[in-house]
């Protein structure tokens, strides 16, 4: 039985629970450890000493979205500019081409044939993203991918379902804490609100999506009611939500006017790697979240 539950983010479908843990768990450990260097409290420090015998599980859904194999097919299909659909898709590279032209001087902002979204309009979007500090080096095809990949949870009621499971499967009595980034925070959001009487003291959202209005939040399951969402567990679950401010997947940075001011709210700095997860987990912010819940 795991007592934390880490949610892994988009793009990691080639990949698996024991190659994601290589990277989270050593990093998580860092996040503790400098928690530990920056504060007096011997149950803190305790805490992050503790982790090396803590059960920490991750809740793998990357091969969800995996086309099943097959002799001769090799890899993802090759996806370019024409594979971005009308509607959900093109909103959310618009919304990401926006953030991008916002935080980072090298983008130049969309124009006012936005709301057209055609094919051309999509090719300069992702050729822009390209030039970016925080796409620097993705491929078309990962860009393009990445996008599929927000648009069929949100839409595909089976995908949802299946990725949701893989948390909830991992929900034991012992389970303390959930820390989830990017995509990973709106599953973990869903199964947690789909679990009632869960134990979980804490839950982490890293480089998160989930206030981005219409795009994501409008579309959470359970739907917001009088634009507020449903708090994820009771009372007792403290939310702590960490986000870049170069992070373009994480376009709202503050969730308490969609969740309430219960949700704390840190900005941190990740350098040139603004939405990767392994600065997110070295951070003394992040450390003492999953501290408190651990405690």
């Amino acid at each position: 039985m795991a007592s934390v539950v880490c949610v892994h983010g988009i793009g990691q479908q080639v990949l698996g629970e024991g190659s994601l843990l290589k990277d989270w768990q050593p990093a998580l450990l860092d996040g503790l450890r400098r928690h530990a260097d920056t504060t007096a409290s011997s149950r803190s420090v305790a805490a992050a000493l503790d982790v090396r015998a803590v059960d920490v599980a991750m809740a793998f859904y990357g091969d969800v979205f995996r086309p099943a194999g097959s002799f001769l097919a090799v890899g993802d299909p090759i996806l370019g500019v024409a594979d971005v659909a009308a509607g959900l898709e093109r909103e959310l590279l618009a919304a990401w081409w926006a953030e991008a032209a916002r935080v980072d001087g090298r983008v130049a902002p969309p124009g006012g044939d936005t709301l057209a979204a055609t094919p051309q309009w999509v090719q300069r979007g992702l050729m822009q993203l390209s030039n970016s500090r925080f796409f620097a080096g993705a491929a078309l095809r990962v860009m393009v991918r990445d996008l599929k990949q927000v648009a069929r949870y949100l839409t595909e009621p089976a995908v949802r379902t299946a990725a949701r499971a893989r948390v909830t499967e991992l929900l034991e009595a012992d389970t303390r804490v959930v820390v989830a980034h990017s995509l990973g925070s709106v599953v973990a959001y869903e199964a947690l609100c789909a679990t009632p009487g869960h134990r979980v003291r804490a839950l982490v959202t890293l480089g998160s999506p989930l206030g981005i209005a219409n795009l994501m939040f409008d579309r959470l399951d359970p739907a917001p009611v009088d634009g507020q969402g449903a708090w994820p567990g009771d009372q007792e679950l403290v939310w702590t939500n960490v986000a870049d401010p170069g992070d373009v997947v994480a376009l709202v940075k503050d969730l308490r006017p969609r969740f309430g001011r219960r949700v704390r709210n840190a900005v941190v700095d990740n350098g040139a790697k603004a939405h990767s997860v392994v600065p997110y987990l070295t951070d003394a912010v992040t450390g003492a979240a999953i501290a408190a819940g651990l405690a």
